[in-house]
Order: C-alpha cells, then sequence, then structure tokens
C-alpha cells in the first residue's frame, strides 16, 4: 500500500550545501518555534545539529544560545 506524504513531516539529512530526504514528507518541524516548515521553503538548517529553522532570525538565534 503506498502512503500519500502530502501531510507528514519529512525526515532530512542535512549537509552544509543541501539535504537529503531520507523519509518523504511535505515539511520539516522548525527546532525553535516547533512551525511546520514546507520543504519548498526550507532555507535554514543546522548540518551540525540536524535541525531546520523556519527564518534565518531563529536559526541565528539558535546558533547564538539564545533559543
Amino acid at each position: 500500500m503506498l502512503m500519500n506524504s502530502a501531510d507528514r513531516p519529512a525526515m532530512l539529512f542535512y549537509q552544509p550545501n543541501g539535504f537529503r530526504v531520507l523519509s518523504p514528507g511535505s515539511h520539516v518541524i522548525c527546532a525553535v518555534s516547533a512551525e511546520a516548515v514546507p520543504l519548498e521553503a526550507l532555507r535554514y538548517w543546522s548540518a551540525d545539529k540536524q535541525e531546520a529553522y523556519a527564518s534565518a532570525e531563529l536559526a541565528t538565534r539558535r546558533l547564538t544560545g539564545q533559543a
């Protein structure tokens, strides 16, 4: 049976210049705000922490220890 990945989170492996989809889905969850980030809008992540962020501000806060 095929599963529809339209409304479930994807599992990604974050790399410095991109990411690899390990499990298909439509979005990831921001590590700071817990909001859903559609894969086509995902621009900010940490390869070291293996986390996604919804915005540059949230990524900066997390990576500078303010979140």
